[in-house]
């Protein structure tokens, strides 16, 4: 395998139903200081820019949403050349209007989980900016290629731990305090990405109304899994569009956030 072929410039880190993204894509294995990711990466040309796709819970759904190697996930795109990534994600909706089907380009996260290595800097007192969880340029991004499936602009992600769903009073809760959707995976992935330099920019697939949203009904695996499977096609499309969309040169704040800070590994 030569180098330009196991290298990428953007990441695509799949969630359910999205493990064969790519077509004609070359298989490359990473190690990390971190264990292994989730699984093998793919790695393959989209309109003349080189993407890498990983499945976040492992091409046989191997892993919870509490067990995902986060850290590995992260170091191992950065370590290919990856600056800028794009994570579709399954989410339950906040609010009556977001019906299964819905797109949303989330800009705001509320972090409720617990227990996850979250951090590269596990010594030592390192703070980095997340004011703005998103890359603003990605969002634009996705944005523009999701025009065509009227994708939500802004909302809050409520990442909770899982793997179970939520009771009718968290999900009110979440509601009370700004969440738009909810979801598990994505925190860490966002702020460990941050914590590489790296741009990252969600984009969410509602799958269900939340439990405390829809009144008796509550949320079953089958009913989300269908939902994701009914859309990959429309899913699949948008990423395509947008990888190609995104900047070549990067002038965001994202590119900046480890000035002044070193890791505790060098980074490749």
């Amino acid at each position: 395998m030569n180098e330009r072929t196991s290298t990428a410039e953007i990441g695509v880190i799949g969630g359910s139903g999205l493990y064969a993204l790519l077509d004609g894509a070359t298989e490359v294995e990473v190690s990390t200081p971190y264990g292994a990711p989730s699984d093998r990466i793919t790695v393959a040309e989209v309109g003349g820019r080189r993407v890498a796709f990983l499945p976040r819970h492992g091409r046989d759904h191997r892993f919870p949403p509490h067990k995902i190697p986060y850290r590995a996930n992260l170091w191992a795109l950065r370590s290919l050349g990856v600056r800028q990534i794009v994570a579709p994600c399954a989410v339950g909706g906040l609010r009556p209007e977001l019906g299964p089907g819905t797109f949303v380009v989330p800009d705001q996260l509320i972090d409720r989980t617990s227990g996850r290595e979250q951090t590269y800097y596990d010594e030592g007192a390192v703070h980095v900016s997340f004011a703005d969880p998103y890359c603003a340029d990605g969002r634009r991004a996705v944005l523009t290629a999701a025009e065509g499936v009227q994708a939500v602009d802004g909302g809050t992600m409520v990442v909770v731990e899982g793997p179970r769903f939520s009771t009718r009073a968290e999900s009110r809760w979440f509601t009370s305090i700004g969440g738009t959707i909810v979801n598990m995976t994505g925190h860490p992935e966002a702020v460990l990405a941050r914590e590489l330099a790296l741009c990252y920019t969600a984009i969410a697939l509602v799958t269900d109304l939340d439990a405390g949203v829809e009144g008796d009904h509550g949320v079953t695996m089958e009913e989300v899994f269908k939902v994701f499977a009914d859309n990959t096609a429309r899913l699949r499309d948008v990423l395509l569009d947008a990888v190609t969309r995104l900047p070549r040169e990067r002038t965001c704040a994202c590119a900046q956030s480890l000035d002044g800070i070193k890791l505790p590994i060098v980074l490749p």
